[in-house]
């Protein structure tokens, strides 16, 4: 590249950072510049590809600046959490507290219980205060301590509760959703000239936020899924042409099913919505479960909740949606449970199936040791990325950094498995399914 375009990526701030950060006081105190960026890009191709059309993209670098927007002494901060419980909520609430009053020293942090909600008036939920002592411990507990909901509310309403606190940043914690919420929020502080900040940090179990490399919770989604499919196993080879079937988190993407696959090699089968099959017909997924349970007598199959969506016959025109907008999945793995038993019944074949779905265990667990330290940092860049009054933007985490990413560009899609690259040519080399069971090209070379 003998002539180099680059693009930053741009982020709203509400004013002029003027104050002197009180972390410039502390000895041997570091800081970001204008000058620290991660590019988007690491391929060559890529970058020879963004080069000739936009230029190469880079991010904000996450961290703390040396001037800052807020008061400290008289910051207001106010904290709520979206969404279905995760892993690591209440360690990412601990990490914005200990943060804001131990490094910044601002005046008052205010949780709003159940969500969104809570910002509404007449609610009866008022805020809680958060102080360094009450949030001490919460990081060992699952769930949040603030509670949570789904739904969308009036945004003038949600705005008014946050004046009427004096709240200076609002750091939401949440999936799609909630970020759209989030941004919907600082566009109306936008339009109404407030010096209110609005912060997002991402959070979705199933990995599926763009420009955030792993989300949350997902390590340990994986690390309890993976103990859950050992039993499956094990209940598998315990009785005749057994099968331990598997259904793990997942609307739209498949992260935590293939990467719980490859963690333990005793899955057969791996099912996902990014990677479409069919049950029927010379080997469709039925004829090569026949067949596997014919040579070793047992079978693992893991599905994500998403899949097979399109092989259950549903009118769209009676589609329900939750409180978030998303349409109501069927329930894929009953599905296939009822499926797979009445093919082997006219097939003249016994099957035993042992059906386990784990989802609210594993959501409603602590944190690991991984997500818990990844929690932490999370919540201290919303912090620094906050007092600076940037707003309208989430922390990501892309080549091994922590970023600044517009909340709009987080949300324009969502994070998926690309069945033409290597995370999930490796899940079928793991578990030698044959691409046969799949639709399109996509897995058509995998073992047959």
């Amino acid at each position: 590249m003998n002539t180099m375009k680059t693009r930053l990526v741009s982020i709203d701030k509400i004013g002029r950072c003027g104050r002197i950060s009180p972390l410039a006081k502390k000895k041997n105190a570091t800081f970001v510049t204008g000058k620290h960026s991660v590019v988007y890009s690491v391929h060559r191709s890529e970058l020879l590809e963004e080069n000739a059309s936009r230029g190469i993209m880079f991010f904000e670098l996450a961290g703390p600046r040396e001037k800052i927007y807020f008061d400290p002494e008289t910051l207001t901060c106010g904290i709520v959490t979206c969404g279905g419980v995760c892993p690591g909520l209440n360690d990412v609430i601990r990490a914005i507290t200990i943060e804001l009053y131990g490094w910044y020293g601002a005046k008052k942090v205010l949780g709003f219980r159940y969500g969104y909600k809570g910002l509404t008036k007449n609610t009866g939920f008022p805020p809680v205060l958060l102080t360094s002592d009450n949030v001490d411990d919460i990081h060992e507990r699952g769930g949040t301590i603030l509670a949570s909901s789904r739904g969308a509310h009036e945004v003038r309403d949600m705005v008014g509760t946050l004046l009427e606190n004096g709240v200076n940043i609002l750091f939401t914690i949440g999936g799609d959703g909630t970020m759209k919420g989030a941004r919907d929020i600082a566009a109306h502080i936008r339009k109404e000239k407030l010096d209110i900040a609005v912060i997002a940090v991402p959070k979705t179990i199933d990995n599926d936020i763009n420009y955030v490399r792993m989300s949350f919770g997902f390590q340990t989604a994986v690390q309890e899924s993976k103990a859950v499919i050992a039993s499956a196993h094990i209940e598998a080879k315990g009785a005749p042409n057994g099968v331990g079937l598997v259904k793990l988190m997942g609307r739209h993407s498949g992260y935590i099913a293939a990467q719980a696959t490859l963690a333990n090699s005793n899955v057969n089968y791996c099912l996902i919505p990014e990677v479409p099959f069919r049950l029927r017909g010379e080997g469709g997924f039925f004829d090569v479960l026949r067949k596997r349970l014919e040579k070793k007598h047992h079978a693992v199959i893991v599905v994500a909740e998403g899949a097979g969506q399109d092989l259950i016959r549903t009118d769209p025109a009676g589609q329900q949606c939750d409180l978030s907008g998303n349409a109501r999945l069927k329930d894929i793995g009953h599905f296939l449970k009822e499926n797979i038993e009445e093919y082997f019944r006219s097939v003249d074949t016994e099957v035993n199936i042992k059906y386990i779905d784990p989802s609210y265990t594993i959501r409603s667990v602590p944190a690991n040791a991984m997500d818990s330290s990844y929690c932490l940092a999370l919540g201290q860049n919303a912090v620094h990325a906050g007092v600076t009054g940037r707003t309208n933007m989430a922390v990501g985490h892309w080549n091994n950094h922590f970023i600044h990413v517009p909340i709009p560009m987080a949300v324009e899609k969502r994070n998926t498995v690309d069945p033409d690259r290597r995370l999930w040519k490796t899940v079928m080399e793991s578990t030698l399914q044959p691409g046969s069971i799949f639709l399109g090209g996509h897995a058509s070379r995998g073992h047959t």
